[in-house]
Formats: C-alpha cells, structure tokens, sequence
C-alpha cells in the first residue's frame, strides 16, 4: 500500500485546499473545537473533498492542564465532538476522532478515565445514528496504552523521534512551510500514515 502525505492546520484551509493538492498532499488534519475559528465547518469539508484531499479531525479541548483528564471531562468532550461529527459535518460512519493526551496523564491513570469517558459518551449513540471509532494522538506509551486498555483502535503518534512503536496509523513529522496562492506562505505539521494500517480518515459528500 502507498503511503500517503498530509498536514495539520489548526486554522482554516478551504481557500487553500486546491494548491495544498497540487503540492502532493493527500489528507488533511483539522480539527473539533468549541473555538469556531479552529473548527472544522463543512463548507470547509466539502472544499477539501472537491480538491481531492481526505480528511481527518482531532478534538482540541481548552484547557490541556493535567486535571483536564477526567471521566466526566471525556464524556463532555466525546459528546462535543460526536455532535459535531454527527450535525455539523456528516462525518461518515466508522471514520475516526483522535483525541490527543499529554504523557504526564498516564501515571495516575487520567489517559484511562479520559478516554473510558469519551467512549461512554461515543456509546450513547442512538442505534441508527453514526458511529466512530476513538483514536488516540500522543506518545508512544500513551498510544500503546490506550489500544492495550481497549479505549482506542487507531494511534496517532505524536514524537517523530520515536522509531520503536510500529503501532501507529498515523505518524507527526517535522513542520513545513508551504507555498499557496498569490505568493502567501503557510505553517503546517506534516504527517504520513502507515501503509498497513487504516487512519479513519473521510471525504464527505
């Protein structure tokens, strides 16, 4: 299988969607958030698509502090974003959400009770309604952790340095700088998926 390219904005890309393709860029991270500004819309969704890119969403809370991780603070982010995936995107069924956890929120087991959280809040779909699958952005050890625990099925490894975890669906690399229209620069993460591995990434209609 091919491995393929993409980037991550935590900023909005639909006027730049066509020359982010024509780059040689096949996916694009964007993200969830109660800021409307960083948010993924689906005008943007849909320019993304038209442009020939695949998407994939991570979930930003506010506040990324040690006692953010609670199971009462996944449920409201899983609830968030499923809502979002859910009524403002269409997200389609079995694609992934990645949330990201910071390695300080493993030792006393916060990753744990984040994520059993946001899968509670994931499980109270309605039947009939989509369905996602929980992916995890972070270290090595905390992805590891999380698919172990059963909490997550994708991993998002967030530490380009880190060669001995194969576990990953998705992979940061070092940030780039790209050229996009009228001589305008932007600042983008650069990433790359495992070929044997699905990213749950999307298109919408």
């Amino acid at each position: 299988m091919t491995v393929l390219t993409g980037v991550q904005a935590p900023f909005e890309l639909t006027q730049y969607a066509i020359a982010i393709k024509q780059q040689g860029i096949d996916f694009v991270i964007r993200h969830y958030s109660h800021q409307s500004g960083k948010s993924l819309s689906l005008a943007e969704a849909r320019a993304l698509t038209d442009a020939g890119l695949q998407i994939g969403v991570l979930w930003e809370g506010p506040d990324m502090q040690l006692g953010y991780y609670s199971r009462a603070q996944g449920c409201a982010d899983g609830a968030a974003a499923y809502l979002m995936a859910q009524s403002v995107i269409a997200q389609p069924s079995g694609s992934v959400i990645y949330f990201a956890v910071p390695d300080a929120a493993a030792p006393d087991g916060a990753a744990v009770r984040y994520f059993a959280g946001v899968n509670q809040a994931f499980g109270a779909a309605a039947p009939g309604e989509r369905q996602y699958q929980v992916g995890v952005y972070g270290s090595a050890a905390i992805c590891e952790a999380m698919l172990a625990h059963g909490l997550a099925t994708l991993s998002w490894l967030g530490e380009d340095g880190e060669q001995a975890y194969d576990g990953y669906s998705l992979r940061q690399r070092r940030g780039a700088v790209l050229p996009v229209d009228d001589g305008q620069r932007i600042s983008v993460g650069m990433l790359c998926n495992s070929p044997g591995r699905p990213a749950g990434l999307f298109r919408v209609l």
